[in-house]
Formats: C-alpha cells, structure tokens, sequence
C-alpha cells in the first residue's frame, strides 16, 4: 500500500508527528500531498492539489483557510476546538487581573527607579498609589461566547468569587452540562453590556461578529468597563475602543491581537498573541489534529470538520465508498441505484449533513467494480467519491 502524503505548512510539534506511522509520510515540501497540517501559515492564496483530502488546522480558527474553496473542491479541513483552551483561559485570568491591578505599567514604573540606591524604598511607598486598582471579586464578568475556552473563563472566574453572566445562543449541550451552575444566563447581548464591569469575548470571527463592539456597544456599557478580547482583533472597532480607553469609558482593553491602532495606547494592554503559547497547547492541537488526519485518510471519519458533519462509521473493515456531496432531495436513492446495478450489496450506509454539504459512508464486502468512481461522481450534486480498501 502506497505512503499516504502528509505536508507541514508550520511547525508541528513532535509529539503529533509521531502519531503517524510507517503508512504516512510527513514533510514540510512534498508534492500531491494527501492532506496538510497547518497552524498559521495562510493558505489562500495556494492552489490546492488534486490529491488534496484534508486539512488540519492544529489550532480553533481557521480564518488562514479558504473553507468555500475546500468545500467546492471536497477537501475536509478540521480544526482542533478545546486543545489550547486552557492555555488561553489561564492567560484570560491573568488578563483579568492586569486590567485591575495595573500592573504592567507599575512594572515599567518600577523599572526607572534604578539607580536611586537605599532612596527605591520610600520612591516606592510614595508612588504606588498611582497604580491602584479593584480586586475582581464580587464583580460582575460578562462571557460572550461560551464554547470550550468561554466555559472555562466563566467556571474559573466564578470560583475567584466573580458573579459571572454568560451569553451564547448556540450554546451546545455539552458547553451547557460542563458549565458551571453559578453562571447567569444573558438572554441579550444589552444585558452584557449595561450590568457586567468586566467583559470577555470568545466567538469566533464572522460577518455577524466582525466589529459588534463598536461605538454604539460601548456606549451601553459602564462607565470604566474592562473589556478583554482573546478571539480575533476584528471583533472590535479599533479607533471606537482607543476613544473610549482615552475617555475613561474603557478603563482597560486587553487584547492578545494587536494592531497598531492600540499599540501604546495608556490603558491598553496589547498582548504578542499568547493565548496558546504554551508547550501543553501545542502539543495537545498537534495531537489532535495528527488524529484526525489519521481518521480520515484511513477509514473516512470526519471529527471535528469546520465544513463537513461528524461521522464516523468505525474502522473501515469492509470496502468502504466515502461520498461528498451538496445536500440535496434523492442522493441516496441514486447512489443506491448505481450500485445495485453493478452488483453491490450496501451492508451498511450512514449520512449526515451539515448546512449545504452532505457526507456519505457506504461499506459493502463485494469486490470494487471498475469504473465505480466515475459512475457516483457523474451524479449531479456529487462533489468528490473515494473508495477505501482495507488492507487484507
């Protein structure tokens, strides 16, 4: 059996290397790959391969890649949501907690006493009070967004004693039952912004979102809000959050995502992008992703796709037809068709759709008959057929 291609846009960690055995290959520069492994490297402007199955973000968004493109094309690009959520909710509390104290700008005021010998200590006494700030307990933390880093924000803030209120309508089932009980529901976005003095945004990047805190949001919100933002710059109005940190309207912006409209503004705090920086995030997205490629390419699961639904029809024991295609009425039916008239026996078929795009696995233990690709793919509404054959 033939080496199954994987090419590396980034580095990957090791550990989600070695998730591949002697079956795969892996390269940083390859051609006709079978799927790709990408964290930060944007892929827009690439043209994709025909050989081209699968791309693995080992990361939560995937704005670096084109998903209608991949979707016309039949490539299923995954993601790895909740693999780096700790690491970006640990980051969120220290947020929280710089917003308050001031203490970056006390550290770089700490910095220019150098110098001044056996005087630092009473400079000190004498300047502190200039960085003074509020303690985070007892006060109200409005959540955006509650998928796997939003739930953890809300459950670790509400154990430092924060009365946290929560929006999200789509929440999911499993968000819901790993949230904590202590979390209010905000039915509104207005009730976000008019009740909580610390706001935290973790929603991902689209049409809907782009720029939503804007001037009109901040001016429902109170007065000296500390607004953090761990998602993706654009989710707020650059020159919108600078007028109202240096009206007092925002006593602090945090944000991992910085532009230069808020770099060196007093009273934002604009972090290098660290949310994920941590050894444990890599490694636990270059896992996961590793494990998806590996689902996919040998056996047509798809677990955690950004443009195909979940499916996963166990290991490919038998043949396996693996179809994707745009969800429309009577695909099913023509699939069956086409293979009952070559001769095939379905022992068993699972479907599902996602939005536009529908995914269909079909397992039968006859032998593959010739041209059976191209007879399913001339099927209008088909975008790609894949056969798997396990090995004997």
């Amino acid at each position: 059996m033939a080496q199954k291609k994987i090419l590396t846009m980034n580095k990957i960690a090791k550990i989600g290397l070695d998730r591949f055995n002697d079956e795969y290959v892996v390269s940083d520069s390859m051609e006709q790959p079978d799927a790709i492994m990408v964290r930060s490297a944007s892929l827009h402007e690439m043209e994709m391969p025909e050989s081209l199955l699968a791309i693995a973000r080992a990361g939560a968004g995937t704005n670096n890649i084109p998903i209608d493109r991949c979707s016309e094309q039949g490539i299923v690009v995954f993601n790895t949501p909740g693999a780096n959520a700790n690491a970006v909710k640990e980051l969120v509390i220290a947020a929280l907690l710089m917003s308050s104290r001031r203490v970056i700008p006390a550290v770089d005021w700490a910095k220019g006493l150098k110098g001044n010998g056996a005087e630092v200590p009473k400079m000190v006494e004498k300047g502190k009070s200039q960085f003074a700030g509020p303690e985070i307990k007892g006060k109200k933390l409005g959540v955006i967004g509650l998928g796997a880093i939003g739930v953890l924000v809300a459950n670790t803030a509400y154990n430092l004693g924060m009365d946290v209120l929560g929006y999200d309508p789509y929440l999911s089932i499993d968000a819901a039952w790993s949230l904590s009980r202590g979390t209010h529901h905000a039915a509104t976005l207005d009730e976000i912004y008019t009740q909580c003095d610390y706001i935290t945004l973790h929603v991902p990047l689209n049409d809907e979102t782009r720029g939503m805190i804007d001037s009109a949001a901040i001016a429902k919100m109170k007065d000296g809000v500390r607004l953090l933002n761990f998602s993706r710059a654009e989710l707020v109005n650059g020159p919108a959050v600078v007028d109202a940190v240096k009206s007092g309207k925002v006593g602090c912006y945090v944000v991992d995502f910085p532009t230069d409209e808020v770099i060196g503004v007093d009273g934002i705090v604009a972090i290098p992008h660290l949310g994920a920086s941590t050894p444990e995030s890599e490694d636990n997205c270059a896992i996961m992703a590793a494990d998806e490629l590996r689902w996919y390419l040998r056996d047509g699961t798809v677990r955690n796709s950004v443009n195909l639904p979940n499916l996963d029809g166990g290991r490919a024991e038998k043949n396996r037809i693996c179809i994707i295609h745009k969800n429309i009425p009577n695909m099913l039916a023509q699939f069956s068709t086409v293979l009952s008239g070559e001769g095939v026996n379905i022992e068993n078929l699972l479907s599902k759709s996602k939005k536009d795009i529908a995914y269909t696995q079909i397992d039968f233990d006859s032998d593959v008959p010739a041209g059976i690709i191209e007879h399913l793919s001339a099927i209008e509404g088909v975008i790609r057929v894949r056969i798997i054959t396990p090995e004997k």
